[in-house]
């Protein structure tokens, strides 16, 4: 794999500018004349974030970026579907900052290549190999905006971080929750913290163990410096004993971050951890593969009351209650676990936490820890909570064999579209629609392009009927080690809803 440290990726979404003045109240009182009801319109401009992607020197990064063509099915605004000659997808480098209890990094050598989408519906791709890649900061604008997703992939074949490590970089924010990390001895659990913008960011960072809060050792923030990363080790923040199993709470007082959980385990390898979805009453935890050896469940209720779990399996032919637990009790503050074994019994399908009582439906956030394989041949990945495609969502680095979707609808029928991309060194889209039945998940191998050369991007777009909530599974096995990682597809929001207003200068009349 060439040595390419490069610059991808994106930083802060920033959506279509409303044209027009929107009518205001005369002096009379009266209205002259009601703004028309508010249209969907393509984002002008995304923004993405991806983490150093490892300290190994055995590490072999590929990044692939994409940006889909058209808008969502539910959309009715136009894409501008071919690129404006301004518009472009890039990731440049963001500096290591040296965060609380790190030491300076060892990575002085200048970056090369950036690699950017200039077209929409074909993939670009990158590589990097060893430790010395750094984090990204990009952005999108125009007709490259809407959708815009890059993939990083790495895989350690051997060592301490061991794996197959796969992330949809994120977009920046202020407040990250993250169940199923970890301060126990055999991992190696990291939060990275990207700032993308001009001004430096402080974060805090809060633990939640079996307990309750841990006691923590930095009471004054996280100075992320502008364009910066810095990554800290959850272990140190506290003087608590370690913990299996802890929830990570990431906020800025100042600023916006992208955060991401990276984590390595002696025996089970690594992957890293994205951030749960907001906290709801309901959380869906799509894509657990069928040969899944061990599944542990991590939730949290933020809140200040408890919550009450029904654990169930959403298959491939309805919803069961697994018979090895079927209910959570989550204490308001304090991280809940249980593990689930023997799960699948040889069938994808996705994990679906409802309230037990209906009428006391309490938030929560919730991941699952998976590991396939056994004794040492073992390799793990993590599923966050994932909200529902509600219009499109994408998910590049996909390969002509060991990429598989999984698509749950927990509620009601639904149908999507399918698209798989032209391939990045060649190849022709192709696209299927798929029904999946209420209280079903469907998993397929992805659709491979006509002619596929090199990797290429899936998108899902929603067409009809209830929520559908999906992930990807990549499996690159290595020397007997099932690696594979699991990618929750998030719906892009690619358009905004963005009144239609009219200048009207009867409102100035005396």
């Amino acid at each position: 794999m060439k040595r390419t440290t490069l610059s991808l990726i994106a930083v802060a979404t920033t959506l279509a500018a409303v044209t027009g003045v929107a009518a205001l109240t005369a002096p009379d009182g009266t209205t002259p004349r009601t703004t028309e009801a508010a249209q969907p319109l393509p984002v002008e401009r995304s923004s993405l974030l991806c983490p150093a992607p490892s300290t190994s020197e055995l590490a072999e990064t590929a990044y692939t970026s994409f940006t889909p063509k058209g808008t969502p099915a539910q959309g009715a605004a136009k894409s501008g579907g071919e690129s404006r000659g301004d518009a472009k997808a890039e990731l440049t480098p963001a500096a290591a900052a040296v965060a609380p209890g790190e030491t300076p990094p060892k990575n002085t050598k200048p970056p090369k290549a950036p690699a950017t989408v200039t077209q929409p519906g074909s993939p670009v791709t990158a590589e990097a190999d060893g430790p010395t890649a750094p984090a990204l900061a990009g952005s999108a604008n125009g007709a490259l905006a809407p959708g815009w997703t890059v993939q990083q992939t790495t895989v350690v074949p051997a060592g301490g971080a061991r794996g197959l490590l796969g992330l949809s970089c994120s977009a920046p924010d202020t407040d990250f929750w993250f169940p199923a990390a970890s301060t126990a001895k055999q991992r190696q659990d990291y939060v990275h913290l990207t700032n993308p913008d001009d001004t430096a960011a402080v974060a805090d960072i809060e633990l939640y163990g079996p307990a309750g809060a841990l006691k923590t050792q930095i009471t004054e923030g996280i100075p992320v410096p502008a364009h910066s990363t810095a990554r800290v080790l959850l272990s140190t923040l506290t003087t608590d004993p370690a913990q299996q199993d802890v929830t990570v709470h990431v906020t800025t007082r100042s600023g916006r971050v992208g955060a991401v959980v990276g984590s390595a385990d002696e025996k089970l390898g690594s992957d890293w951890l994205p951030a749960s979805a907001d906290a709801a009453g309901t959380a869906v935890l799509p894509g657990i593969p069928a040969d899944a050896t061990s599944v542990r469940l991590v939730a949290f209720a933020p809140g200040d009351a408890d919550a009450d779990l029904k654990i169930q399996l959403v298959t491939p032919t309805g919803t069961i209650v697994p018979a090895s637990a079927g209910a959570l009790h989550v204490k308001s503050g304090m991280s809940a676990a249980v593990d689930l074994p023997e799960l699948t019994r040889g069938e994808p399908g996705s994990l679906l936490l409802t309230p037990a009582d209906p009428k006391k439906a309490t938030p929560v956030v919730a991941a699952l820890r998976v590991v396939r394989g056994k004794g040492d041949q073992q390799e793990v990945a993590f599923i966050p909570a994932t909200a529902a495609v509600e219009g499109r969502g994408t998910v590049a680095d996909n390969r002509a064999k060991g990429s598989t979707l999984s698509l749950t609808a927990p509620g009601a029928t639904a149908e999507v579209r399918i698209t798989a991309s032209a391939g990045s060194q060649g190849g022709t889209q192709v696209t299927k629609t798929v029904t999946v039945k209420a209280g079903t998940t469907v998993s397929l191998p992805a659709p491979v392009p006509g002619g596929l050369k090199g990797s290429y991007a899936l998108t899902v777009e929603h067409l009809s009927g209830g929520p559908v909530h999906a992930a990807r599974m990549l499996e690159l096995p290595q020397d007997g080690v099932p690696m594979f990682t699991v990618q929750t597809v998030s719906d892009d929001r690619g358009t905004v809803e963005v009144p239609k207003a009219r200048q009207d200068l009867s409102v100035l009349d005396d």
